[in-house]
């Protein structure tokens, strides 16, 4: 049985990640406020917390760590200076550092017991194509997520260590409902060639597929789940 780490599995596209691992017969510890170990990313010392909670959970051993927590606020360019620090600060915070932290964590485990194991960081369409002007923190901590799994992949093949990155774009949750009406949904609709924003177990399926079945080989890979509406 793969014993996984899974962070942000309270809602949304975590919630569907949780579903198909179990249903796939794993063992999954679960992090957030409705589900699993409650840890606030906002708060520096949350993600060593979570990691050993989570190792005393699953008997001392972590297979697979799956980074998928994350916040979306808006951070308007015309708001005061402190304040937009601030916002900047805690999205890198929650979405960048935690995440980083958790990667390292993870990578000092496996070494220290001496076989592989797989990181699979959900980051964004974002860091490829951007954000609107009030999320340029938003996409800079995703851009960062993409780069820090490559730099993982690249640095620890050889020892079994592999890591992958799914950038979905729009996401059937209760972040991109919001962002959708507040950006007016039909036009941004108009921009993704399949007609529709991605549903969550769509997203849920790639990460499940990573962190279990993937070759080897594709250590390093993104894959973008956007409906067409960004391609590289």
């Amino acid at each position: 049985m793969t014993n996984i780490l899974l962070t942000g599995s309270s809602r949304g596209i975590g919630a569907a990640i949780a579903d198909a691992l179990t249903a796939a017969g794993n063992n999954v510890v679960g992090h957030g406020t409705s589900s699993g170990i409650p840890a606030d990313f906002a708060d520096p010392a949350a993600p060593d917390r979570l990691w050993e909670a989570a190792l005393e959970q699953l008997n001392g051993r972590v297979d697979v760590l799956i980074n998928n927590a994350g916040v979306f606020e808006a951070n308007p360019l015309d708001g005061d200076d402190d304040a937009w620090r601030a916002g900047w600060e805690r999205t890198m915070q929650v979405n960048l550092t935690a995440s980083a932290m958790l990667c390292r964590r993870a990578v000092r485990h496996w070494q220290e017991r001496g076989h592989g194991g797989r990181i699979v960081n959900v980051a964004s369409r974002a860091a490829y194509r951007g954000d609107s002007p009030a999320h340029w923190h938003y996409a800079a901590s995703k851009a960062g997520m993409v780069a820090m799994t490559k730099t993982i992949a690249r640095g620890y093949a050889r020892e079994n260590i592999l890591a992958f990155a799914i950038c979905p774009g729009f996401t059937m949750t209760g972040m991109a409902e919001d962002y959708l009406e507040s950006r007016g949904g039909d036009k941004l609709l108009a921009g993704i060639p399949l007609g529709r924003v991605a549903m969550p177990d769509e997203v849920a399926e790639a990460a499940r597929w990573l962190a279990l079945d993937a070759p080897a080989s594709m250590t390093g890979a993104v894959l973008d789940v956007n409906g067409a509406s960004y391609v590289r």
